[in-house]
């Protein structure tokens, strides 16, 4: 096997060279390397380049290029895309805000709901698919912003091994072997593993454990039925880093703060996460144009966390003291999903339709507590609100309190912890859809889509939602020529509350139980075109995306009723180029203008009317690119900008914007062992990648420079 080749999924696309392959110009099943596929989700009904919406696909090369770990790693290759914080049930878990929108709800593994509140690594998946703009007729309820698709690796025909090793700068080691072996013509076994141990550079006493295993099997690749069976195993163990307290006078990071503190506590703080996963897939063609699909998903999954908060909210940092605000949860997560879906292509008059269409059903159940921690000073007296003015930092205050620009996260506290009672939500969805896409000539065709779901949650504290409720999409494509594509669209999504019940159902309380569930809709033109035999792809969109029936307070206070009547709205541009330039170049690049405002905020909040959205830069780009200017010798290396963001609808918090450098360099040793070097964050810019409501930012990873062994045989 030539060096890199990529492993598809039994239903993925063909098998796909890597960047180094590319450089000895070899060639597998007549494919060469691009960053350029198509999704693969059967609700697609058509290829990318005739499906009227924005959809970004980052593919294994582009993840291996990069040297990327984690899923927040790899969407930094989208702009659009932020990833958030909070302090609730997921405060670092995958968080993403697409066009100014909250879509955790729009996560998805394999086309189906993942409620599981995780930090994702890569190293067990195929591609990731990104759909912008409310797409509740793709991935049910939620999804305001779009949806994010993981479709993971899966035994297939081809016989491989392949993996790495890596180390680096703050102690950062890891490995990751893909073992597929085809037993016979008609049956494969695949086995991916990961183990890592790392310190986070420039984060002091942080740092991020985890290794994972996914065994998978495939019965039936030569015949008309086929059976994937899959599993994963996956834990985590680390620090939360919420970062740098808020200035609570400028609401920007305070000003002279050394980029490695950490305000954490390594005697107390944890955070230890843990997910089984089995998927099992079965299709059968019924005829050339006919298949039928049932796939089935469990889940169980945990997160168990204490974590320092550095809160500015008690006054204390004015002084040049933090106090170390307790943020923690206990939660276990069970889901069950179990989708049927039938595809089909076939002419009616004379008209083309592509059609996938299915029901689903599903159940998702979470047990959510948090954490009791005692905060009492050296004479064991509880610290008071504002209390590190009265007790200072360090001993005297138990060192629940800390300096400000010296924290020492060794610091011996010794204090009391229990767990509280826990709350239960549970909820049950059945959506049933359709899609289709009608070519009614060669030029013109016409993209519908259509959802139907009900769902029902309730919490052991007696809250309780039941909404069924619609969501559809529609487009129109026209085709100048056979490789480019004209097209409008509209799209919807609803949000009832409860949606994020994998969340422990923080987004249901006696406030919202009862209200009208908020609703996205996205309209969109745009245009697309392929170059170099279909290995470039060019797609630019103007879209406007729109959140109504806002869930908004009427009366001051934490706990004051809410109603539907709140309005946001996202317009802009977005640009991309994907795939091959030449055969030796690749390119992976794009482009968001996202121009965001509040437009209303309810009767009390209405001095933040005309204010952006939080974590909505107005402007973003990304470009990642690799090439080989002499043969078995590449080049790579990319930038990220993101503007200044809000944390809160005041427009009160913020952070900077930044610019971000990354470069790589592969030599291949052989045609089956590669050693590669890449440097995240050239220039070792201190920047914050996340800012909260209140209290404090996120500070970004430093320089990273690892070295990586790559095999394949």
């Amino acid at each position: 096997m030539a060096l890199f080749a990529a492993a598809g999924g039994a239903e993925a696309q063909e098998t796909r060279l890597a960047f180094a392959d590319v450089a000895d110009e070899i060639f597998v099943e007549g494919k060469n390397s691009s960053y350029k596929l198509e999704a693969d989700s059967p609700k697609y009904t058509a290829d990318l380049i005739d499906t009227p919406r924005a959809i970004t696909v980052i593919g294994e090369d582009v993840i291996r290029d990069m040297a990327a770990s984690s899923l927040t790693d790899a969407l930094r290759t989208v702009p659009g895309i932020t990833m958030a914080m909070g302090e609730g049930g997921q405060p670092f878990s995958d968080r993403p805000f697409i066009r100014g929108s909250e879509s955790t709800s729009g996560l998805l593994v394999d086309g189906l709901r993942d409620s599981s509140a995780q930090s994702r690594d890569v190293y067990n998946l195929e591609q990731i698919e990104v759909a912008k703009g409310p797409n509740g007729a793709f991935a049910g309820r939620g999804a305001p912003g779009g949806s994010i698709n993981l479709v993971t690796k899966k035994a297939n025909a081809e016989t491989a091994i392949s993996g790495l090793l890596r180390g680096g700068n703050a102690d950062q080691k890891r490995g990751e072997a893909d073992l597929n072996y085809a037993v016979t013509d008609n049956f494969a076994v695949r086995l991916n593993g990961m183990w890592q141990e790392s310190e986070i550079p420039g984060r002091d006493a942080v740092f991020d454990d985890r290794w994972g295993i996914a065994p998978s099997v495939t019965w039936g690749l030569s015949g008309p039925t086929r059976i994937t069976a899959s599993y994963e195993h996956y834990e985590g163990d680390g620090l939360i880093d919420y970062g740098h307290p808020l200035d609570p006078v400028t609401g920007e990071p305070i000003d002279d703060i050394d980029p490695d503190n950490f305000y954490g506590l390594v005697a107390r703080d944890f955070n230890r996460t843990e997910l089984d996963s089995g998927l099992l897939t079965i299709s059968h063609q019924l005829r050339d144009n006919i298949m039928i699909r049932n796939i089935t998903r469990y889940a169980e999954s945990s997160t168990d966390y204490i974590a320092s908060n550095p809160d500015d909210s008690q006054g204390n940092v004015v002084n040049g003291l933090v106090v170390r605000n307790v943020k923690s949860n206990n939660s276990n997560n069970e889901t069950f999903v179990n989708q049927t879906d039938l595809t089909a292509q076939f002419q009616t008059g004379g008209i083309e339709h592509s059609i996938a269409m299915g029901f689903e059903v599903a159940n998702e159940k979470t047990v959510r507590a948090t954490y009791s921690v005692e905060q009492v000073d050296a004479d064991g007296d509880p610290i008071p609100r504002g209390g590190c003015d009265l007790v200072g930092a360090g001993a005297p205050s138990g060192y629940n309190c800390t300096d400000l620009y010296n924290p020492d996260p060794y610091d011996p506290w010794v204090g009391a912890i229990s767990l509280n009672d826990p709350t239960t939500t549970e909820a049950d969805t059945l959506g049933a859809y359709i899609f289709d896409t009608i070519t009614v000539t060669e030029r013109l065709l016409i993209n519908l889509g259509l959802r139907w779901d009900k769902f029902d949650t309730e919490t052991s504290t007696g809250l309780a939602n039941k909404d069924d409720f619609l969501t559809y999409q529609a487009g129109l494509v026209y085709k100048p020529t056979e490789n480019s594509s004209l097209y409008a669209s509209y799209g919807t999504s609803t949000s009832p509350s409860g949606v994020t019940a994998g969340d422990g159902g923080e987004n249901i309380n006696t406030r919202n139980e009862d209200l009208e569930p908020e609703k996205g809709r996205n309209y969109e033109i745009g245009a697309k075109a392929e170059f170099f035999e279909k290995r470039l792809a060019l797609n630019a969109a103007l879209f406007r995306t729109e959140i109504v029936d806002d869930h908004v307070a009427t009366a001051a206070g934490r706990g004051a009723p809410q109603e539907a009547i709140g309005k946001t709205r996202v317009q802009g541009l977005e640009v991309s180029a994907t795939g091959q330039i030449l055969a030796t170049w690749n390119v992976f690049a794009g482009y968001s203008y996202l121009d965001s405002e509040i437009i209303d905020a309810g009767p009390v909040n209405t001095a933040s009317e005309g204010n952006k959205l939080p974590n909505t830069p107005e402007h973003s780009f990304s470009l990642w690119t690799t090439y080989q200017p002499v043969e078995r010798f590449s080049l790579g290396g990319g930038a990220n900008y993101v503007s200044e963001r809000f944390g809160n609808t005041d427009n009160t918090k913020r952070v900077d914007g930044y610019v971000r450098f990354d470069a790589m360099a592969a030599y291949a040793v052989t045609d089956n062992i590669a050693l590669q070097l890449n440097v995240q964050n050239l220039t070792d810019k201190r920047y914050y990648e996340r800012v909260y409501t209140t209290h404090m930012a996120t500070v970004a990873p430093g320089r990273s420079i690892t070295g990586t062994l790559r095999f394949s045989f």
